[in-house]
Parts: structure tokens; sequence; C-alpha cells
């Protein structure tokens, strides 16, 4: 949760895409029954954070069911996961697993914009996947 910080009203995140919370992005269904229009409590943005954390964590798991990532690879793809999407992981790993600290590097830009804390998060991924 650190890295997102909590907005309880909704927002348009770096990207223009609907959110609120802690980074949680609307889904289309949440978009379209409008749900969160009054905001949130932090106990929901808890809530939602806790749900988005779960489904990440099966994701990952159902890439590497062979088990063949340190804790400290996981947490960094789930961070990754997280801000940029499971579609986005995707594609950073067809570069390969081994390719990941270098890949990581490249995802700090909303649009053609490069983040200064998108540097800082991606540098704390690349120093998690590479812990011993």
């Amino acid at each position: 949760m650190g890295w997102e910080g909590l907005r309880t009203g909704l927002y348009n995140d770096a990207n223009g895409f609907p959110t609120i919370g802690f980074g949680h992005k609307l889904t289309p269904k949440e978009i379209a029954t409008h749900t969160y229009v009054n905001g949130i409590t932090t106990g929901q943005a808890v809530i939602l954070f806790d749900e988005d954390i779960v489904s990440f964590d099966a994701q990952i798991n159902s890439l590497f069911v062979d088990g063949h990532l340190t804790q400290g690879q996981f947490d960094a793809l789930v961070s990754f996961c997280y801000n940029e999407g499971f579609g986005r992981l995707r594609t950073m790993l067809s570069h390969g697993l081994a390719n990941v600290p270098d890949e990581l590097p490249h995802w700090v830009y909303a649009g053609t914009v490069k983040l200064p804390g998108l540097v800082k998060r991606r540098a704390q991924e690349v120093a998690w996947w590479n812990q011993v």
C-alpha cells in the first residue's frame, strides 16, 4: 500500500484510468454501476487492496506453478502487476525471466512522461528481485 497512497474519492490515475483507494483500478462493471461514486472508507480501501493482491498472487502463481521464484522475485512481480496490470506483466515476462531486472526500469512512463515515483518503485522492485 505504501507506493499507492490512499485516496477515498474517485480519480483518474496517471494513465487516465478511473481509480480509488490504494490504486484500485475500477473494473468495467464498477464504472457502469457507479459503485464508488460517493467514495469509500479506509476500511473499504484496505479490502479492495487485499482482494487485488490475492488476485495478482493467484495470477502470478499460475505462471510459476513450479515455484521457481524467490520471495523477493515474487514480491517484485506482485508490485509490478498491481501497478501495471497482469497483461503488462506477461509482456515484460515475454522477454524472459532472467531479463526482468533489466526490463523493470523501462516501465516508468505514463504515456510519454517519465514519472519519478515509478522510477523509485521500479528500483525497489529490482532490489527485491535481486535479494538472495
